[in-house]
């Protein structure tokens, strides 16, 4: 079946499903391969409740339900990349080494207020998530935001031909997934190919004025700038250092002098967010600026950016009986967690106590950026210091740091000394599995 039939029959069945346990009625099954699965295998159960599934072994094939086509995924892209053409809507896409999540998050709550908005959920951010994300749009949104991930080279650019953005930021840039993209200039190539994208294709881009990086990496003729500069379309500067990120800001429309000198006390716009850490300035910038852009009202930005709150082990606060606790275990590379670190010193906490896991992807440096992370610590006085991992494990002959291989050793650790009255940083890559150690704490 070519891509213009299997769409008409789309639109009759307008619910994808990749996994024949959440199928549906009214849905396509596609059989994606994954590295211990194929969706092939799947299939004849997924269509107990499914209309058809479209599947790329025709072996297993029994009847007309059946939808044999050369490759599953490769199909559900192009199906992708044609609803995105029909749609028709204004799509921002999200790419960066750290805060893209929260970014889209921010941004999709601002744009929220005025537009009726679709965006990724989750982290549904690579080859298969972001189709699965635009097959999500319907006719009756106005304006689309997509989430792209990457750990090799030429990921981004393949995104943006099924994506087609019309606007695109890149958070930042940092050291991660370095096994993929070979070296730190390999990231800074494969997050600038959404910029490559929006220069070729006339696009937008929004960008942090204050990062010098973007501006190296050939960022489109049309570009909206945000920071703690002047000149920038929206300005800012952070309130206070507690806890929790308070901020200030002012578009340029509302600059009433020549000299474009700010007068904070009479023209900011103060915003006291739930985020965790001065590094989400630039995230929630990001969200004035493209709401700005879009005519949501100040009270709107104010009042959506207040009611966030983040989950899913991304700088949450917990408080339980014994302890106060920030846990950020979703995901970790240098970059972010030099930030988390530097961060939970500069609050004003007593009785601090930080825990880290390793770092992944890092590939030939694993073993040296952990030693710079471990350099780092050395520099502050936390009252403790806990390190989990086998690249952690490498230097566990550091004076005062306790080592452990996993969060199971940490866990039972814990449930013979535990941690009272402390204030406690956990942060580490998702695959370290330290979110199970907040029931001893």
């Amino acid at each position: 079946m070519n891509t213009q039939a299997l769409y008409e029959l789309f639109l009759k069945y307008p619910t994808i499903c990749i996994d024949s346990r959440k199928a549906v009625a009214g849905s396509l099954f596609f059989a994606i391969k994954g590295e211990n699965f194929d969706g092939n295998d799947f299939a004849e159960k997924a269509l107990e409740k499914c209309d058809f599934a479209i599947v790329d072994n025709a072996k297993i094939v029994k009847n007309d339900k059946y939808i044999l086509v050369d490759d599953a995924l490769t199909k559900l892209q192009h199906l992708a990349k044609l609803h995105r053409k029909r749609l028709g809507i204004p799509i921002i896409a999200i790419t960066g080494t750290n805060g893209k999540t929260t970014t889209k998050e921010l941004i999709a709550r601002v744009m929220s207020k005025k537009y009726k908005v679709s965006y990724t959920k989750g982290n549904l951010n690579n080859h298969i998530g972001v189709p699965l994300t635009l097959l999500s749009f319907n006719h009756s949104h106005e304006f689309g935001i997509v989430e792209m991930g990457a750990n090799h080279l030429e990921e981004i650019a393949r995104l943006c031909k099924i994506t087609a953005p019309d606007y695109g930021i890149i958070t930042n840039v940092g050291k991660a997934h370095l096994e993929g993209f070979g070296s730190f200039e390999g990231v800074k190539k494969a997050k600038a190919e959404l910029f490559k994208y929006l220069y070729e294709n006339d696009g937008i881009a929004f960008v942090n004025y204050d990062n010098e990086q973007l501006e190296d990496m050939n960022p489109p003729h049309s570009i909206i700038y945000y920071g703690t500069k002047g000149f920038t379309h929206c300005q800012g500067k952070i309130e206070k250092n507690g806890i929790t990120l308070s901020l200030r800001w002012i578009a340029s429309d509302d600059l009433t002098n020549d000299n474009n000198i700010v007068d904070w006390t009479q023209e900011g716009k103060l915003i006291n967010t739930k985020l965790i850490g001065q590094y989400n300035f630039e995230n929630v910038m990001a969200a004035i600026c493209v709401g700005s852009n879009f005519n949501i009202s100040d009270n709107e930005i104010k009042t959506a950016i207040e009611e966030y709150t983040p989950n899913n082990n991304r700088s949450q606060l917990l408080k339980t009986e014994k302890n106060t606790i920030i846990v950020d275990s979703y995901n970790a590379n240098p970059t972010s967690m030099k930030a988390a670190i530097e961060n939970f010193d500069q609050i004003n906490f007593n009785n601090k106590v930080i825990i880290l896991g390793d770092m992944f992807e890092l590939g030939t440096a694993g073993i040296r950026e952990h030693g710079v992370i471990i350099s780092l610590l050395q520099e502050f006085k936390f009252e403790q210091v806990i390190l989990v991992g086998d690249n952690f494990n490498n230097y566990n002959d550091q004076n005062g740091f306790v080592f452990f291989k996993n969060s199971n050793e940490l866990s039972i650790y814990l449930s013979k000394k535990p941690l009272l009255n402390k204030h406690i940083l956990i942060k580490g890559s998702r695959g370290m599995h330290l979110e199970d150690i907040i029931t001893h704490l």
